[in-house]
């Protein structure tokens, strides 16, 4: 006889498994690039292009801030990332619905492999639509600033680059202490 407990125990352990399996496997593409480099020109990835429209135009103006640019700049950029932003926030929710949808698949007593694949293909075209969505952004963006401008603010994004490294690296020593 066997303890109907214990032999659901392994089933749970399989289903609770394969869900941070599929959650892992979204964050791969995210994690990939590090901590805010997966856009060019360090606009945060798509945070920069996350919030409300007084969030994302301090974003610019932090953004811009030191450049010397000109008001009609700063109102083109401010434009650019409200309509990204938009944009952008649709697709979030359109994202959402498929994160439910896998939350559903793997809760099954039988998980349907082919089905699993199907929305892992959803999510990695939704992701695309994203990356290409902030691409054209920071192209459009490129485009109001001179050579000039878009030197300083990589430079500067390299910098802050390096400092949430160094961040981060201290962070994870303190980790390793504890």
């Amino acid at each position: 006889m066997t303890n109907t407990k214990t032999s659901r125990r392994p089933v749970k352990t399989l289903i609770a498994g394969l869900v941070l399996g599929v959650a892992a496997a979204a964050a791969i593409p995210v994690l990939a690039h590090g901590p805010r480099q997966a856009a060019p020109m360090g606009m945060m990835g798509g945070a920069g292009f996350m919030g409300s429209p007084e969030r994302i135009d301090r974003m610019v103006e932090h953004l811009l801030r030191d450049l010397n640019a000109t008001d009609a700049q700063r109102a083109q950029v401010k434009q650019i990332a409200q309509a990204a932003a938009a944009d952008l926030k649709t697709q979030r929710e359109a994202s959402r619905g498929l994160h439910e949808q896998a939350m559903q698949l793997f809760t099954q007593p039988t998980v349907d492999a082919n089905a699993v694949e199907a929305l892992r293909q959803q999510r990695m075209a939704q992701m695309d639509q994203s990356s290409r969505r902030m691409s054209q952004a920071m192209i459009e963006i490129s485009r109001v600033l001179t050579p000039e401008q878009r030197t300083q603010l990589a430079e500067r994004m390299k910098q802050r680059a390096e400092r949430w490294k160094e961040r981060r690296q201290r962070h994870e020593g303190q980790e390793r202490r504890n």
